[in-house]
């Protein structure tokens, strides 16, 4: 099946300037983010030059996260991966959120009424970060994996976040975003996308069809704060072969809709 590749992004290390920056910890996280793009474990010189660092400066900073138990090398010894230290990092992001302790029996809930995989990711500029993936009928990795980020211009959580948007920033954020053709269906022109968020601001979610992965259908619609901002999305995906358009609508929209209001109120 062709599709979605999935991308982590690295930091952006601002220009010189910002008296409070600590260029050093911006220049350790770019290490950490050399592994966004990486097929297989790194050698020091990849690391470097993902990172965009001198050799020497990777080797320092490499063997100290490799202290700290940041990076570490992999079971066959054939270069560097990301430690187990950056779990303990992930369990305390997602247990200290208020929103994903709050959403977890909400989405356990929609995910036994609707029997299809149920997501909840968080808004990210131009991407959303899945921080939740509940029992997917077709467990393919990828699907299983929270900290995976998806295009907000390429998806039906995508569409339902800018939804919620003032029109000119949801504009300035596609503007910013890099659409890539990932089915033959992907919608990579920003006009066709403001089309589908303007449809999911009439109707209060989105549906997405084949836009990252041949096959699957996908509705969402927003978590809001308290001042009506979207800070997240909740999405329900199916296989087409399953459903046609118009019965997954109607299936899935009223349970979806009556999760995201329960958890907008956090």
């Amino acid at each position: 099946m062709t599709g979605y590749v999935p991308r982590g992004r690295p930091p952006e290390i601002p220009e010189e300037g910002d008296p409070l920056f600590v260029r050093a910890v911006g220049r350790a996280a770019a290490v950490l983010s050399a592994f966004h793009q990486a097929e297989h474990p790194l050698s020091l010189t990849e690391i470097a030059r993902a990172a965009d660092l001198d050799r020497s400066t990777a080797q320092r900073l490499v063997h100290t996260l490799r202290k700290l138990g940041y990076i570490t090398r992999d079971r066959h010894d054939r270069g560097f991966v990301p430690g187990r230290r950056i779990y303990d990092h992930i369990f305390d992001a997602m247990r200290l959120d208020s929103l994903i302790q709050r959403a977890v029996p909400y989405l356990l809930e929609l995910r036994s009424t609707v029997n299809e995989r149920v997501d909840m990711s968080l808004l990210d500029d131009t991407r959303l970060i899945y921080v939740s993936r509940l029992q997917p009928k077709r467990k393919v990795l990828h699907d299983l994996m929270v900290g995976l980020s998806v295009p907000v211009c390429s998806t039906s959580g995508g569409w339902a976040l800018l939804a919620r948007l003032p029109e000119e920033e949801a504009r300035e954020i596609l503007a910013r975003s890099e659409p890539q053709s990932h089915t033959p269906r992907t919608l990579t022109d920003p006009a066709a996308v403001m089309e589908q968020v303007d449809i999911a601001r009439e109707r209060g979610y989105a549906i997405a069809m084949e836009q990252l992965l041949t096959g699957e259908i996908g509705i969402a619609a927003a978590v809001t704060d308290a001042s009506g901002r979207p800070v997240g999305g909740v999405t329900i995906t199916a296989l087409l072969s399953d459903w046609t358009p118009e019965e997954f609508e109607r299936a899935m929209a009223p349970a979806l809709m009556q999760t995201v209001r329960a958890l907008s109120r956090f």
